[in-house]
């Protein structure tokens, strides 16, 4: 009886455990068939929850991103141009066109001053436009360049001149500082600060040589304020191989001392004919013409 009933017992324990032991080998295959292989995710797949993030577990190498172009500087083109005292009509540039050659750029004075030069028009301007022709605007109206509030007041005039003939903002204007003429570094702080906070931009017309007036007046400027160097264009006459006409210009060879940097180079002083100055000017400048 005792082995009997331990028979009977056996069976029905193993009737009891064997549904829950093929439950359990059930659920551990299901499990099995529902996880990614784990290759997949060695190779670098990404989350779904952080997209862009590899697995921390990859192995894959992270793309490499091109680097960047080193191209070189553009090298500015030179322009050739002139400027005279005379004003622009028909007539003369066909006179300048026939001797020298067509300029890209001609200089022409703010508001005539007597007995020196004859004073840009909006008509001129317009003609000269038509032409294909930039205009450089001078500004001549004084012969004594010293003292901070004489460069303001020389300033405020060339903007009053310069608005009269509708000259657009962004326009550079030249005062023409003369070799005879005096001046300091006060003259150009002047200048310079009215200018640049105007609608317009300074620009300075002088003969920069290491010993000339106009150079040390503006080395100390720069000294009082270093933005003066980046706020003027500078327009030097040094040196002066003689006037030719367009063919025939001298590659863009300014002699400046140090820190100064010439934008337009007058190489040619008074023309045989049709009374004009030659000049070579960079063409990072255009822009700032009118």
């Amino acid at each position: 009886m005792k082995t009997r009933k331990w028979f009977w017992t056996i069976v029905l324990s193993a009737i009891l455990v064997l549904p829950l032991v093929l439950v359990m080998f059930h659920d551990n295959g299901a499990k099995k068939q529902s996880d990614p292989p784990e290759a997949q995710t060695v190779m670098g797949e990404h989350s779904t929850k952080n997209p862009g993030k590899s697995h921390p577990n990859s192995h894959s190498q992270p793309h490499s991103q091109p680097k960047p172009e080193n191209k070189p500087a553009p090298k500015h083109k030179t322009l050739w141009g002139v400027d005279s005292a005379t004003k622009v009509d028909k007539a003369f540039l066909k006179c300048v066109k026939k001797h020298y050659g067509k300029p890209a750029v001609f200089g022409r004075y703010l508001e005539t001053k007597e007995g020196i030069s004859t004073g840009l028009t909006k008509k001129e301007a317009d003609f000269l436009h038509k032409e294909g022709v930039k205009v450089i605007p001078i500004f001549n109206h004084f012969i004594d360049a010293t003292g901070y509030k004489k460069g303001v007041s020389e300033a405020k005039e060339a903007i009053r001149y310069a608005k009269k003939i509708g000259i657009p903002k962004g326009t550079g204007i030249f005062a023409d500082i003369e070799p005879k003429y005096p001046v300091d570094e006060g003259f150009i702080r002047g200048w310079v600060d009215t200018l640049h906070k105007s609608d317009y931009k300074p620009g300075i017309y002088g003969v920069f040589t290491k010993e000339s007036k106009v150079t040390s007046a503006y080395k100390k400027a720069m000294e009082k304020d270093k933005e003066i160097q980046d706020q003027t264009i500078i327009w030097s006459s040094n040196p002066e191989p003689g006037i030719t006409n367009k063919d025939s210009a001298p590659k863009f060879k300014p002699k400046a001392p140090d820190k100064i940097e010439v934008s337009i180079w007058q190489y040619g002083i008074d023309g045989p004919t049709c009374n004009i100055d030659t000049n070579l000017i960079q063409s990072d400048v255009i822009e700032d013409l009118w």
